[in-house]
């Protein structure tokens, strides 16, 4: 079976449909590079529910880990919120600046 492009998004859309993993993303956003340990500090929750968000984070790429030593670092993957932004906030941004631009023009009869 092909890996089609939505199904990435997808990934991410579910993997931020929780305010459990917004939060964790938050948590690595304030501070990159934390352990399980680290993390389950600002959460409350069992480390084994907390391990189970962020495998959901990682399989959708949202975030990456790094072992140093006996600890699993996550960090802060971008790229995936950013294809989603091009693909779904983008256009509809687009079109409502240049709305504004064109009411902005009628109104001061330019």
């Amino acid at each position: 079976m092909t890996t089609r492009p939505t199904d990435d998004a997808d990934k991410v859309f579910k993997a931020l449909a929780d305010p459990t993993r917004r939060l964790l993303l938050d948590l690595l956003c304030k501070r990159n590079g934390q352990s399980l340990g680290e993390l389950c500090e600002g959460l409350a929750m069992a480390r084994q529910s907390a391990t189970q968000h962020l495998g959901i984070l990682e399989d959708a790429n949202l975030i990456s880990t790094v072992r140093r030593g006996r600890e699993k670092l996550h960090f802060i993957n971008p790229v995936p919120l950013h294809e989603v932004y091009e693909r779904w906030v983008r256009k509809f941004e687009t079109q409502r600046l240049t709305l504004l631009h064109d009411l902005k023009q009628e109104l001061e009869g330019d």
